[in-house]
């Protein structure tokens, strides 16, 4: 939270030491880039669902049935 802050008013005062939004836009995309939190791997395929089971299952009770 303290860094957000920080680089919040860095890029005010750059914003306002080079006069221009434009430059403010693209530092603030830049950091929000290089910083973001957000990994969407960690969020996708945790694993086979029910219809992958129902659609599987003639297998997997084969596997068991041979394995005794």
């Amino acid at each position: 939270m303290l860094f957000a802050h920080l680089t919040s008013k860095a890029i005010a005062m750059a914003a306002s030491l080079w006069g221009g939004p434009l430059i403010a836009s693209a530092l603030q995309a830049l950091v929000t880039e290089l910083f973001d939190p957000y990994r969407p791997e960690l969020h996708y395929m945790r694993g086979p669902g029910p219809k992958w089971r129902e659609k599987h299952a003639h297998l997997l009770a084969r596997r068991q049935t041979q394995a005794r």
